[in-house]
C-alpha cells in the first residue's frame, strides 16, 4: 500500500463539524433539533467529545451593495451590485455581469486608497474591464495617409505580423505589432498583449498563377496568393530522365 493510500485511510470524517467551546477545537456533533429562523436556521447539537450541549446559529451573510464602474473598450457604466458582506475581492478577479466577463483592475477603500484585496465590507468603489472582448488600437497606413481606428475583439484571439486581415471589407497586411515591451515584425501576439497594430495596405498586384510548386511556395510565402493559415503542399513533380534516341552506344572493347 502506498503512504498515499495509508495517508487517506487515516483521515477522519466528522458529522456536523463545528468549534466546540469546551473542547476548544473542531469537533463532530450529534444534530438534536433544527428550528428555522428567518432565511436561517437554529440547529440544537451535541459534541460527540464532551457532550456539550450548544446552539448553533446559521445566518445568511448580510448583503453589501458596492458600486462597480464596468469600462468596455472607450465606453464605462457605473452600476451597483450587491454582494455577500464577508466576501473577499482581490485585483484580477473575474466574474460575470450582464452575460459578460469582467476583470477587477481596481479596488478603492475607505479614504479613496488602492488595495491589492479587501472584504467586501471595507470596499468604497470597484473598476473592472470587460475581459472577453479586448479592444485592439491599429494605425492604418495607405501610402502616406494614417488613420488611427480601434476593433473589440474576443479574448485570447492571436495576430501574426506579416499576415493579412480583412477590416471594413478591405484587406490589410499587419505590419507590426507593438506589445509594450517592443514591436515584432513576425511574431504571434494574443489581443490582451498587444497595445497597438500597424497595417499597410497591401500593393494591388495582378492575378498570379504558380506555374510550379516551387513558385507555388514562395508566393504563399510573399503573400501574393492571400493569407493562408493551412497551406496545402503542393505535390513535387517527377522529374522524367529522357535518354535521348541518339545517343552513342558504347564500344566493347575487341579481344
Amino acid at each position: 500500500m502506498s503512504d498515499e493510500e495509508n495517508e487517506f485511510d487515516d483521515e477522519v470524517v466528522l458529522e456536523n463539524a463545528t468549534h466546540c467551546e469546551a473542547c476548544n477545537e473542531m469537533t463532530g456533533h450529534e444534530l438534536l433539533r433544527e428550528k428555522p429562523v428567518g432565511e436561517g436556521r437554529d440547529l440544537l447539537i451535541k459534541c460527540n467529545e464532551c457532550n456539550l450541549v450548544s446552539t448553533l446559529e446559521i445566518r445568511p451573510p448580510k448583503l453589501i451593495r458596492i458600486p462597480f464602474i464596468l469600462t468596455e473598450g472607450p465606453d464605462s457604466q457605473k452600476i451597483t451590485i450587491d454582494v455577500d458582506g464577508d466576501e473577499e475581492f482581490r485585483l484580477g478577479d473575474v466574474f460575470e455581469e450582464d452575460d459578460k466577463l469582467w476583470t477587477v483592475n481596481q479596488i478603492l477603500v475607505s479614504g479613496e486608497r488602492k488595495a491589492k484585496r479587501s472584504m467586501a465590507g471595507e470596499v468604497m468603489r470597484i473598476s473592472a474591464l470587460r475581459t472577453d472582448m479586448v479592444r485592439v488600437k491599429m494605425t492604418l497606413t495607405r501610402g502616406e495617409q494614417s488613420d488611427s481606428e480601434a476593433i473589440l475583439v474576443e479574448y485570447g484571439k492571436t495576430f501574426t505580423a506579416g499576415h493579412l486581415m480583412d477590416h471594413k471589407g478591405e484587406t490589410w497586411r499587419i505590419r507590426a505589432i507593438h506589445t509594450g515591451e517592443g514591436r515584432t515584425m513576425r511574431g504571434t501576439v494574443e489581443v490582451q498583449d498587444i497595445k497597438r497594430m500597424y497595417l499597410h495596405e497591401p500593393p494591388q498586384l495582378e492575378h498570379f498563377e504558380p506555374k510550379t510548386p516551387r513558385e507555388r511556395r514562395q508566393a504563399w510565402k510573399e503573400g501574393r496568393l492571400g493569407y493562408n493559415p493551412n497551406p496545402e503542399v503542393p505535390k513535387e513533380v517527377t522529374k522524367k530522365r529522357v535518354t535521348p534516341s541518339n545517343k552513342r552506344k558504347q564500344k566493347r572493347p575487341r579481344n
